[in-house]
């Protein structure tokens, strides 16, 4: 019998009684994060038998059961992973928040994704030109895009972008561990496509622009102006 009788064993398996969920984990995961409530709760310095106990003897602790899983999850493998269109992010937030869950809280407080997706890059290129004023004033009157263009690992790019990406240029059918330069979007409006980027997780990391001045052969009806000016970006997107 240990001579600390006001702590949990440190071996000991402890039985949870989270919002009438049950769970056993042991004294070792519960203390992963040194200054999180449930190391304060059960660690070697903690009086655990001031925690309420359900009638079976279980500790209660009054939260939300179903998503305690994710936190008892992250303190077993040290890593945030949610299952595909996880609907409940902020109220996972306010539940790392209450156990004080360190590195949980931290992606929370940076808006950083609470996922575990595949992590890799996305480059999202376009193609343009502008329109300038009377008198070839420098206030662009509109921007023009011709085509969006997405370079990357394809499984990514089909998880990003789902049914707005445009694949028939590529003609290899391959699997999905391979990587292709050939995509566009169907739509060429850029904002949304950073929007299904900020959405799966992706954050910019680089960025580069070229431009030129001089449309050359003309076609009959086009606007002087605007194929004078053309020019091409690129925008590089990470995820962790």
């Amino acid at each position: 019998m240990s001579s600390k009788t006001n702590s949990v064993e440190k071996s000991e398996i402890i039985e949870l009684n989270v919002g009438g969920v049950f769970y056993s984990t042991t004294i070792d995961t519960l203390c992963k994060e040194p200054i999180g409530l449930l190391a304060q709760m059960f660690g070697p310095n903690s009086a655990s038998n001031n925690v309420l106990k359900d009638s079976k003897g279980k500790y209660f602790i009054d939260r939300d059961g179903v998503l305690f899983r994710y936190v008892l999850d992250y303190l077993r493998n040290l890593k945030i992973v949610l299952p595909e269109n996880f609907q409940e992010k902020e109220r996972l937030k306010y539940e790392a928040e209450y156990f004080h869950a360190e590195n949980i809280t931290n992606y929370s407080r940076h808006n950083l994704p609470l996922t575990g997706k595949t992590p890799g890059y996305v480059t999202v290129g376009y193609r343009g030109t502008f329109a300038f004023g009377r008198d070839g004033l420098a206030d662009v009157k509109f921007r023009k895009l011709s085509r969006i263009i997405v370079c990357g690992k394809v499984s990514i790019c089909q998880e990003v972008f789902k049914e707005t990406l445009n694949d028939s240029r590529d003609p290899d059918r391959g699997g999905v561990d391979r990587y292709s330069a050939r995509y566009f979007l169907k739509h060429t409006f850029l904002e949304q496509a950073f929007d299904y980027l900020q959405d799966e997780g992706f954050h910019m990391v680089g960025s580069a622009a070229s431009g030129t001045n001089g449309a050359g052969e003309m076609k009959p009806g086009l606007d002087t102006e605007e194929a004078k000016w053309q020019h091409y970006n690129e925008f590089v997107f990470e995820r962790r």
